[in-house]
């Protein structure tokens, strides 16, 4: 038994360092990363038109994988805060961090055609800004991951279980099969290549860690070809507050 309890120790010391590494790399890799993109954006605006076609190709080249490296730097930044800074949890609706998350997705969402219905939302406890992440990442790749020539439909939901609320978020994209349900919540798994969707492979990884930091668990059910269906669970706030804070369907067209 006392084996078993240093070998914990040892692993959650281990674990804490990899996550402090992971903050401190993902931090300091921005500026440079900054200055790469900032200098080959402007070698594209000024000069493109003097390079012969294979000096504008390997510009190309740069300035994708400098894109793909800020957006890893970026989601690798967010997973390692989750764990170095503290969760400012209140009571609040859990319309604020889904408007959120669907005015940082205004966008994509116009561009895909797609309809996003809230039921009635009730009033939970949890850290504003991070569940305002958690939604726009399950919104997004609800967005991304759509069938061709079929506008995406999302619905978010909710239903009460004892001192819980079941949250939902349904679409009707390509969805997947049983055997990934478990291995789309690791980390830089993916299911596609990055030619056929864009993505790190941290998006999912990060809704767990989140949902985790608020004491809830998170899961998936999907039909390949019909659509996924992401659950998850979060705190309910007190039945006073859910009363004096009233919400009103959501839904962008």
């Amino acid at each position: 038994m006392e084996a078993l309890r240093a070998k914990t120790v040892e692993l959650e010391r281990s674990n804490a360092e990899l996550e402090r590494f992971a903050y401190i790399a993902s931090h300091d890799l921005q500026e440079p990363l900054r200055t790469i993109s900032s200098f080959s954006d402007l070698l594209q605006r000024r000069y493109r038109e003097q390079l012969d076609p294979k000096a504008q190709q390997y510009l190309d080249f740069i300035h994708r994988g400098s894109g793909q490296m800020k957006a890893l730097v970026d989601d690798l930044l967010t997973f390692s805060r989750l764990s170095a800074e503290r969760t400012q949890k209140r009571t609040l609706s859990l319309a604020e961090p889904v408007q959120e998350a669907i005015e940082r997705l205004r966008t994509a969402i116009a561009e895909s055609g797609a309809t996003i219905d809230a039921a009635e939302l009730p009033t939970v406890v949890g850290d504003g800004p991070q569940l305002a992440q958690l939604f726009q990442n399950l919104i997004g790749n609800a967005v991304k991951f759509r069938r061709p020539g079929v506008a995406p439909r999302i619905q978010v939901q909710a239903t009460r279980s004892d001192a819980h609320w079941h949250v939902s978020v349904h679409d009707n994209g390509i969805g997947m099969k049983p055997e990934y349900f478990d291995r789309i919540f690791v980390m830089f798994q993916r299911l596609h290549h990055r030619s056929e969707y864009q993505g790190t492979g941290l998006g999912l990884s990060i809704c767990q860690k989140i949902v985790e930091q608020h004491g809830g668990r998170v899961w998936v059910e999907s039909v390949e070809g019909e659509g996924s269906t992401f659950h998850f669970t979060l705190q309910a706030g007190a039945a006073a507050d859910a009363e004096a804070r009233p919400v009103r369907p959501i839904r962008l067209d």
